[in-house]
């Protein structure tokens, strides 16, 4: 019997390669660890392996692809096999929450999130994207229909706010040029790297852009960057040490 798809992206067939690409941003983690406060243990639901758990209290992770548990490092705590919507704690069972870069592909956003809320007694930390925001990066240009698909599969920002605390606030995450975390904005001022497959391959938005129109957004990537057209339009990207995109921290508490 084939493993059971969890979410909107089949990571058990797609998700090899996942912990390779997908790493731990050190600037990233620190906004996202000074959000999550002091307190000592933390529930990280659609953990998979394990970019952003902090290393210094008591971790528990939810992951529902076998795919991606397999590919937590030693060092991390080996994740439970459950989902978001279904979370077997009780409630407050935790000092704090956190998702990343996983809201989206859960099959009930909403549930997931009201979830979390029920089993954390202190702050709920979501990073993840805005849609409205993700054409700030020049990737609309040569892949709109990624940009298209991406935009119908995040959830609105205030309405995550709205599930996660009786008070939220939103944070803007600044990208920096030499991020390690292998996301599309990672990569605003390295354009090459798209025209590598385990690069997109490590982003869940390629699969929602048929062959034709992936190959069709590298090619014309590659000529753009041989004729240096995309250096004219946007070779600025190269030097600019971060960059304000969509990436989102949406922090609630009780």
């Amino acid at each position: 019997m084939g493993a059971t798809v969890a979410g909107d992206f089949d990571y058990e067939r797609h998700g090899q390669g996942y912990a390779v690409q997908r790493r731990t941003d050190p600037r990233i983690a620190a906004q996202v660890l000074a959000a999550l406060g002091d307190g000592r243990s933390v529930i990280n639901v659609g953990a998979g392996a394990g970019s952003y758990e902090p290393e210094d209290r008591y971790v528990v992770a939810v992951e529902p692809s076998r795919m991606m548990r397999a590919q937590r490092p030693a060092h991390r705590v080996p994740a439970l096999d459950a989902v978001a919507e279904r979370l077997p704690f009780d409630d407050g069972a935790f000092d704090a929450a956190m998702a990343t870069v996983t809201v989206h592909q859960w099959a009930d956003t909403e549930r997931g999130l009201r979830e979390l809320r029920r089993v954390s007694r202190g702050p709920v930390v979501v990073l993840t994207f805005d849609g409205d925001a993700l054409d700030l990066l020049w990737l609309a240009e040569y892949a709109p229909e990624l940009i298209a698909a991406e935009r119908r599969r995040y959830p609105k920002i205030d309405m995550i706010a709205s599930l996660v605390g009786g008070t939220a606030r939103v944070e803007t995450v600044a990208i920096p040029l030499d991020c390690v975390d292998g996301f599309t904005e990672a990569y605003y001022g390295r354009p090459e790297r798209f025209l590598d497959p385990a690069v997109r391959g490590s982003q869940s938005a390629w699969g929602f852009v048929d062959d034709a129109a992936e190959e069709r957004a590298v090619a014309r990537l590659r000529d753009d960057l041989d004729s240096g057209a995309w250096d004219a339009a946007h070779g600025r990207l190269r030097e600019q040490p971060e960059f304000l995109g969509s990436l989102r921290l949406v922090v609630g508490t009780p």
